[in-house]
């Protein structure tokens, strides 16, 4: 199995609450549910590269075989 940052994971779901928060907003003409959706996706970009680069530490400090 692979060892996967929980912020990698948390990441992905806040990016798709995000898309779907905005595609509400354009179907429904709500500007502000269409802007909270953009900036939930921001978030979530965020936390995904943040657990990127902890697994990439973690994977280098791993010994090698």
């Amino acid at each position: 199995m692979v060892d996967m940052d929980k912020e990698r994971i948390k990441g992905s779901a806040q990016q798709q609450k995000g898309a779907v928060k905005e595609g509400l907003g354009k179907i429904l003409g709500d500007e502000k549910l269409k802007a909270e959706g953009k900036m939930d996706k921001a978030e979530g970009k965020v936390r995904n590269a943040v657990g990127s680069a902890k697994d990439a530490v973690r994977d280098m400090s791993k010994p090698k075989h």
